[in-house]
């Protein structure tokens, strides 16, 4: 089972010492396990909630989240403002206020058609210190926030292996109306 929270203490040291980018390939080294970048390609409205499709041009997945959360997903990709903060906007001012930002999410694990995820977030405070924090969280929470502040999401390499590619039900889809957010085409 994975620790609900993770602190990493960052002493001083180049950006790009945690990461190896292979620009190629659009994966990415970290802590020794591969992850693929991928992008929130769409969301739509489903019975239970919202279908999330996430992916890169190689591939796509689907994560179901509540309707709560894909209505954040979707505010924030088209950078709607709201008339008061919910839930996910007081995370991001309160962040803020705090001097942190996410760095990046990984959707690390897929369990029972569970999926799992991390949010790593980038703390500095006024001495210039820095700390990274590593929290556990849901997808879905991690996904808002990622989007929210413009902030990349990547999958591990195994749970890319093991999901379905959807990338024909999404181009389906596309054809019969659905416009992909703008910031999402490539």
């Amino acid at each position: 089972m994975q620790a609900p929270f993770k602190e990493i203490f960052a002493p001083k040291r180049p950006e790009s010492a945690s990461l190896v980018f292979h620009v190629r390939t659009g994966t990415v080294d970290v802590m020794n396990k591969t992850v693929i970048e991928v992008q929130v390609r769409a969301v739509l409205p489903t019975s239970g909630g919202c279908a999330v499709f996430i992916g890169n041009n190689d591939k796509v997945f689907i994560i179901y989240v509540d309707q709560t959360v894909g209505s954040a997903i979707t505010m924030f990709m088209r950078q709607i403002t709201k008339e008061r903060p919910l839930t996910h906007d007081l995370m991001g001012h309160l962040m803020t206020a705090l001097g942190a930002k996410v760095d990046r999410v990984i959707i690390n694990d897929l369990k029972n058609a569970t999926y799992y995820a991390r949010v790593i977030i980038r703390v500095e405070n006024e001495l210039q210190q820095k700390k990274i924090i590593e929290l556990d969280g849901r997808p879905s929470d991690c996904i808002a926030m990622a989007t929210q502040q413009k902030a990349p999401i990547y999958v591990s390499q195994e749970v890319w292996d093991e999901v379905d590619d959807m990338s024909d039900v999404l181009r389906k889809m596309e054809e019969e109306g659905l416009k992909p957010d703008p910031e999402t085409e490539e």
